[in-house]
């Protein structure tokens, strides 16, 4: 049971981890150069809007797996590295939900009422904050991989 829990887990680190590489190295750059402002938003506020569906699945996914392994271990001997993880992935669930909450609510309103400064101002909060997930979550793959 314990290989399928560390299965679920995995696989929605890698979604989320993966989504974010996509998003920040092709879709965004490749946006950015061949469109205008009122195609560009509107395209990336409906792609974040399916993706941020996905890292929500993730988000449970991750809490739901990584409580089941916790929970199968004495937490005081448990690998500092699961502890690191832990604490990048909660900041990162935090992180997410302001994302999601914030810029993203108000980048949807503005796409909706065609003011492009405006939802131009919150695609790039979210761009900053995605690279922080993006950074922060390679940090806890390595404090797992490397600290035990």
């Amino acid at each position: 049971m314990y290989e399928v829990t560390k299965f679920f887990h995995l696989a929605a680190g890698l979604v989320w981890l993966g989504g974010m590489t996509l998003l920040l190295l092709a879709v965004r750059p490749t946006v950015i150069a061949q469109l205008d402002p009122h195609q560009r938003i509107p395209l990336l506020s409906a792609i974040l809007g399916r993706f941020f569906k996905i890292v929500a699945l993730c988000i449970a996914a991750l809490l739901i797996t990584g409580g089941l392994m916790f929970a199968g271990v004495d937490m005081q001997v448990a690998p500092k590295g699961w502890h690191v993880m832990l604490g990048l992935g909660l900041l990162m669930c935090a992180i997410f939900g302001h994302l999601y909450f914030v810029p993203f609510r108000r980048l949807q309103r503005f796409a909706h009422m065609a003011d492009w400064p405006a939802a131009a101002k919150q695609l790039a909060q979210i761009h900053t904050l995605v690279l922080t997930n993006f950074a922060l979550g390679w940090l806890a793959v390595a404090a797992v991989v490397i600290w035990r």
